[in-house]
């Protein structure tokens, strides 16, 4: 909102455990606006449970990268917005937090493909190594940027002032990020992706760095199909329950 022409910042949505992001800090352009509404709406609902409910599988990732685009479309005319907000703020960034990270995703990938899909475990990696290590190349920039761009920049420097206070937003996201996987149609991947989301936002706003958040959802990733867990996010075993 506005006061006496200068704009007043979200405080709430600025901070988290009392750290305040300068990277990820901005000021209220406008009020809420219906549109803006309508138009999350869409972009962060409808399109992800359209694409789950009556597009093939076979038609997905054609559909996401066409999402992402008008993603990226709409966050390069957000007002305000300037693409050097996304400056790596390599200072922020805490590495003992990135191992420990590492570690423990790792351990948690390891024990759920063990007791969900044994057969799975190690696949890629004692099979087809070499496209694993394609997957490894090309995964964080295929798949975890434009991620990041859409569920990280434009949810928060688009859409907040639409947003709810505090943490309830981070809990929005969340959900979103996971709705957004709707399309594997598996419990695994809407629990793991809504954690995601809640880490990949906290790296974010905490570290206030786009490509903190970024890296983390990187190796989050090529962890999960290094261990096998990948099965669940492959668009060839989608099985719809209707």
């Amino acid at each position: 909102m506005v006061l006496d022409g200068q704009f007043l910042a979200r405080p709430d949505l600025g901070r988290i455990g009392g750290t305040v992001n300068r990277q990820t800090d901005w000021a209220e352009a406008a009020a809420p606006s219906r549109w803006l509404r309508l138009e999350f709406g869409l972009f962060f609902i409808a399109v992800p449970v359209l694409i789950a409910v009556l597009f093939p599988p076979n038609w997905m990732f054609p559909s996401l990268f066409t999402f992402t685009a008008i993603g990226i479309v709409l966050l390069h005319f957000t007002h305000g917005f300037a693409w050097a907000e996304l400056r790596y703020s390599w200072r922020n960034w805490s590495w003992p937090e990135v191992a420990g990270f590492a570690v423990g995703m790792t351990l948690f990938c390891v024990a759920l493909v063990r007791l969900t899909r044994p057969e799975a475990a190690f696949f890629l990696l004692h099979n087809q190594p070499e496209l694993l290590a394609m997957i490894w190349v090309f995964y964080p920039f295929v798949s975890a940027l434009p991620q990041e761009l859409l569920f990280r920049s434009l949810f928060f420097r688009r859409y907040h002032a639409i947003l709810p206070n505090g943490r309830t937003a981070y809990l929005l996201n969340a959900s979103l990020f996971s709705l957004a996987h709707l399309m594997y149609w598996s419990w695994i991947v809407a629990l793991m992706t809504f954690a995601g989301g809640l880490l990949f936002t906290w790296a974010y706003r905490k570290r206030g760095s786009f490509f903190y958040a970024v890296l983390l959802h990187a190796i989050a990733g090529n962890i999960i199909f290094a261990v096998g867990l990948g099965i669940y996010f492959y668009s060839g075993n989608v099985q719809r329950p209707f």
